[in-house]
């Protein structure tokens, strides 16, 4: 845990060296505030909730997030600060980890900076607090899991681009995994249970039940799952980059 405490910490003193973080939380604080207000009605609604604004984190996620995570590894394949890291006394696992939760820390961080939102909701009116506080633990752990995808299709290329395209590819697939269109193109050739599995993949499906203020514990062992998962294929494919 040292270790990952320490990457943990040079990842987050990274961000915040450079422009980068300033400009990540400009970005996300001024589109949720835009898409909040102005595409999701905020005032117009007339009701006491944020589903305006939660509704659109999934597709800000889809940008953002990638956008976030694509220089987590790529940087350091085109630099070549990769080999000398990895002849460090620490694990790839603690690596990963390492740089896994400050990106993370990241966007809680944006994501916390939202709370005026929250304020202004319940100044207005007398909003549902614990729906809202379900949907910000599912935004977060939602945001994990496009975080872990980044994070290890970074590993792949030196090219921050590609990374970003790829994740943002994959990320996309998996959110609209559960939409009836995809799911009906599957059914006429694959066996339901395919067909449910698929479905139960979706960012979506398992996010939308903490906007109803049910934070479904198959959800939240769904998205940590599914993190761990991703970030154990990002390690495999740092390892094999070590060999």
């Amino acid at each position: 845990m040292k270790q990952v405490k320490y990457i943990f910490l040079r990842e987050l003193r990274a961000y915040f060296a450079t422009p980068l973080a300033y400009v990540f939380v400009v970005i996300f604080l001024a589109l949720m505030g835009a898409f909040t207000f102005y595409l999701g009605g905020f005032f117009e609604r007339g009701q006491a909730d944020l589903q305006s604004f939660f509704v659109w984190h999934p597709w800000l996620y889809l940008f953002l997030v990638p956008a976030l995570g694509m220089r987590l590894w790529a940087e350091e394949n085109k630099t070549g600060t990769i080999e000398l890291l990895l002849t460090q006394p620490v694990s790839i696992v603690e690596v990963m980890a390492g740089k896994f939760f400050a990106a993370w820390a990241m966007i809680a961080l944006s994501l916390g900076l939202t709370f005026p939102i929250w304020l202004i909701v319940n100044i207005l009116g007398s909003p549902d607090n614990g729906v809202i506080v379900s949907a910000y633990i599912g935004s977060l752990l939602m945001a994990a899991a496009f975080l872990a995808i980044a994070t290890a299709l970074s590993a792949i290329t030196s090219n921050q681009v590609i990374a970003f395209i790829l994740s943002t590819v994959c990320c996309f697939v998996f959110l609209l995994s559960g939409y009836p269109l995809v799911l009906e193109f599957f059914r006429g050739w694959l066996p339901d249970m395919v067909v449910s599995a698929i479905s139960y993949l979706s960012f979506l499906r398992h996010f939308d039940s903490s906007l109803k203020g049910m934070l479904d514990l198959r959800s939240v062992v769904f998205f940590i799952t599914f993190s761990f998962l991703w970030l154990w294929i990002g390690t495999r494919i740092v390892a094999c980059k070590r060999t």
